[in-house]
């Protein structure tokens, strides 16, 4: 019988768990991609449709509060069906509204389009859920990191790409009008071919794929029953709101920079599209090694110490986000500006890290429960977020600061999720 892999081989595909790896984040790559690829044409889709701030903050909002629902159900899915075929399914239905925003002729079915758009959001519930049931608890949080961390960096590949995308398009002869709309076709496109792939070569554990285990009668880590069973053993669980909490403020105020970063640099200090555009994707491009260094550093101090040792690193990282955070909305010039925000960013993607390489551990009975619950926790601090930025007028530069207080704050919550001392033990001897 297969069993979880203990180390991450990256140069080969040749055993379930790396095809899974490779995969996973492959597909969350390209539905991070597609999720976040209007925000750097914001500032022409802007011009297009006559937007106003009000409007801007309510076209970032729906981009990430259908995000919750979705992430909420998206675990207790896998549980049920499988990451394969939970993956599947929501990457061709993600691709319909990628593809319908390019056909968006006013404000009100642009914001239709882009809510929609935030379900494929929920593609990070199933990348961290495969990882997890694919890797054993001495690499798992360098895994769940590493797939999560290359796959983020979709979003900041859209906002380096994306403009130059469009301009590509428009050298090819499409009007000006209609660039946008074409370079939109594409992520949606990459969607539909990425749902073939990952159905064809991947499977649900290292056993094989539920159904088949569950007719054999074979034993299946994580929610047992699956489906609402494993929720409601996540909801009771204190940690997993803790965690919720926590990963609103570092994955929430992520995806908000994504949403807001490019348009700030060219409103604040007067850049032209691609300059914001290569600014804020390099906050973005950030996640293709921070987010992955907050789970093997977890792995590390784990080893080294505890399970409490992950609790404790977290903490540290939620601070450092915060004072970053306020140096970032502070900082006078766009040098100082993209440093603050690059020092700021390692702290937030090694946050994120850091709280996904506790998940597998909180509760085993419930894994996609637990991994749905607290990834809405991410999409509620940006939903959070842009509503904070809309009360404050649009005005960024305030939304900021308040942010940076706000996530600093947050880090009790950390250490409030320490585990008992039985925990720590079963941890300890899992991993030996």
């Amino acid at each position: 019988m297969a069993s979880k892999a203990t180390s991450i081989k990256l140069f080969t595909i040749s055993t379930p768990p790396m095809r899974a790896f490779h995969l996973t984040w492959m597909a969350f790559f390209i539905c991070f991609f597609a999720w976040f690829a209007c925000a750097p044409l914001m500032p022409v889709i802007k011009g297009e449709f006559g937007l106003t701030m009000a409007q801007i903050a309510n076209i970032n909002i729906a981009a990430v509060a259908i995000t919750i629902v979705v992430r909420l159900i998206i675990g207790p899915l896998c549980d049920h069906f499988g990451p394969r075929k939970a993956y599947t399914g929501l990457l061709l239905l993600g691709a319909i509204p990628v593809l319908g925003v390019a056909a968006a002729q006013s404000y009100e079915s642009f914001l239709f389009f882009r809510l929609l758009i935030g379900a494929v959001g929920a593609s990070f519930v199933i990348t961290q859920y495969h990882t997890s049931v694919m890797f054993g608890p001495n690499v798992v949080g360098t895994a769940n990191a590493a797939a999560a961390g290359w796959g983020n960096a979709g979003g900041g590949a859209a906002q380096a790409l994306m403009p130059l995308l469009m301009a590509a398009m428009i050298m090819l002869g499409v009007g000006e009008k209609f660039g946008w709309r074409a370079a939109l076709v594409v992520p949606g496109v990459l969607m539909l071919v990425m749902a073939v792939v990952y159905y064809q070569f991947t499977q649900d554990c290292p056993q094989g794929n539920y159904s088949e285990l569950r007719a054999a009668g074979i034993a299946i880590e994580g929610g047992k029953k699956g489906g609402w069973d494993s929720f409601k053993l996540a909801a009771t669980n204190y940690r997993v709101w803790l965690l919720f909490v926590t990963y609103g403020a570092c994955f929430g105020v992520e995806i908000f920079i994504h949403n807001i970063a490019a348009v700030y640099y060219v409103d604040h200090f007067k850049l032209s599209l691609g300059q914001a555009g290569m600014a804020a994707g390099s906050f973005g491009l950030l996640a293709l090694f921070a987010r992955a260094l907050g789970g093997w550093v977890s792995d590390k101090a784990a080893m080294r110490g505890t399970l409490n040792s992950r609790v404790t690193l977290l903490f540290i990282m939620m601070i450092g986000e915060g004072v970053g955070l306020l140096w970032f909305a502070n900082a006078d010039s766009v040098a100082f500006a993209v440093i603050a925000m690059l020092v700021f960013g390692l702290f937030t993607h090694m946050a994120c890290g850091a709280t996904y390489a506790l998940v597998p551990f909180v509760d085993k009975r419930a894994l996609g429960g637990v991994a749905g619950i607290i990834g809405a926790g991410g999409n509620v601090g940006a939903v959070a977020a842009g509503f904070l930025m809309k009360g404050m007028g649009g005005d960024v530069q305030q939304t900021l600061s308040i942010l940076g207080v706000l996530v600093a704050a947050s880090a009790v919550c950390a250490i409030a999720a320490r585990f008992s001392s039985a925990a720590v033990e079963e941890s300890a001897l899992a991993a030996a």
